[in-house]
């Protein structure tokens, strides 16, 4: 797990500084601007490292579905190799998973007020902002969102189904609660994920209203990578020794 939560917090970072530099930029600019070709190279970065943790998110279910229900076989199952190949098939599948919605947003015209209502160029603000006829391209975003993110979501989806069952078979209270704190922390950051990007890209209409898309934007572009390196830390001691002597030390700050 600890092997696949290096490749999350690499493309986490990745993630982040695709969207946030150039968001706090223009925070602080009078002129806010950004180049067609940079528009469509942040596009293409935010799609293909997207598309690469929703993979990434279901192999980390996966590995936790083979140490809950075959943990005798899970050193068989999840070897170096197996690590490797798995890890590596996520980055690479993202990476050409970014290439037909960039491609087909970068071939519509974009004329008279070229003023995007978003804090980053996302797919559905320059879909709204081109005057060309956007029905064939929303409709292979479309697919193509539903198909990484519903394949995703359904292996994430059985992998718990079955480590739920697996729990449920445990006799003692403290042995359930003991197996299921394994595999929470990945649950959390699955559910805040996948909620936001399905709510967001697996609709057959973008007229989702500006403001609301840039709340659910923040959501996976800036909250969940913040909350990420804080939620999978909870389950490690030495996180939690340091927080409660930062606790109590405000607490005898604030009392004296």
């Amino acid at each position: 797990m600890y092997k696949f939560l290096k490749n999350l917090s690499f493309l986490e970072v990745c993630y982040t500084t695709t969207v946030v530099p150039k968001m706090l930029a223009n925070l602080l600019a009078k002129r806010k601007s950004i180049s067609f070709s940079g528009c469509m190279a942040q596009l293409y970065y935010f799609i293909s490292l997207g598309a690469t943790e929703c993979y990434l998110l279901a192999v980390m279910a996966y590995d936790r579905y083979v140490a809950v229900c075959k943990p005798l076989h899970y050193g068989v199952i999840m070897t170096a190799e197996s690590y490797t190949c798995l890890a590596m098939g996520c980055w690479v599948t993202g990476v050409f998973t970014g290439f037909l919605p960039c491609l087909m947003v970068s071939r519509l015209r974009f004329c008279s007020d070229n003023v995007i209502n978003h804090f980053f160029c996302d797919i559905p603000p320059l879909l709204k902002l081109s005057c060309s006829d956007t029905t064939v391209t929303e409709a292979v975003i479309f697919i193509l969102s539903f198909l990484v993110l519903a394949s995703c979501f359904l292996l994430t989806l059985v992998s718990y189904l079955l480590i739920i069952l697996s729990i449920l078979k445990i006799p003692s209270a403290s042995g359930k609660r003991i197996t299921f704190s394994t595999c929470s922390s990945h649950l959390m950051v699955v559910t805040i994920y996948y909620g936001t990007m399905i709510s967001m890209y697996v609709r057959p209409s973008y007229n989702l209203s500006s403001e609301l898309n840039k709340a659910v934007s923040v959501l996976y572009t800036v909250v969940t990578p913040l909350l990420n390196p804080v939620i999978y830390s909870l389950r490690n001691k030495a996180f939690k020794k340091a927080l409660e002597k930062i606790v109590v030390r405000h607490h005898r700050l604030h009392s004296s």
